[in-house]
């Protein structure tokens, strides 16, 4: 297996560390492990991965990186290595460089998307469908479909009770399993 970082010797060294049952995993050679400073004694992973994923270190030296200071709460980069987290937001914004490298390294990008929770979908999917029902409703009114108009109102008046059941269902409780007559306080 080839080195993380020189990509051409041997790596000899193995570093592992699990984030929300993750894995990341450098491999490094004995003069970039070296070079590093990852020896018996300790090391900061945080600082090491940092170092590979970003692009500013080979633009800058490593000096000027240790002297940015974030303006908000005086955190620095060393502290951030030390520490492994960032003092506030404005943290974010102060050392977005190096944290660049270091979340493309770690995730798959650098901008999060986020998931929204099954039930949350379900219940916007039933407001849509009530809305498009009622728009259809207002329409047989108009035209004075009357037999429709009544269908249509059948049909929002079950949407209605399916969008009632969700949304006062507990967390974690289907809404399917409880019966429809039961109120909770």
């Amino acid at each position: 297996m080839l080195c993380s970082l020189c990509k051409k010797n041997e790596a000899t060294v193995h570093l592992s560390q699990i984030i929300e049952h993750k894995m990341q995993t450098v491999n490094l050679c004995e003069a970039c492990s070296k070079a590093k400073g990852v020896d018996n004694s300790g090391f900061s992973l945080t600082s090491l991965l940092l170092s590979l994923g970003s692009p500013v270190e080979t633009t800058e030296a490593p000096s000027e990186l240790e002297n940015v200071v974030c303006p908000s709460c005086g955190f620095s980069q060393a502290d951030f290595k030390k520490v492994g987290r960032l003092g506030c937001a404005q943290c974010y914004e102060t050392f977005a460089e190096p944290l660049r490298g270091l979340l493309k390294s770690m995730h798959k990008d650098t901008h999060h998307v986020g998931k929204v929770p099954r039930q949350m979908i379900t219940s916007q999917e039933i407001t849509h469908r009530i809305q498009q029902l009622q728009k259809k409703l207002d329409q047989a009114v108009a035209a004075e479909n009357f037999e429709e108009a009544a269908l249509l109102r059948d049909q929002i008046k079950q949407a209605r009770t399916e969008l009632n059941q969700l949304t006062s269902t507990p967390p974690g409780e289907p809404a399917k399993n409880r019966p429809a007559s039961t109120k909770r306080p």
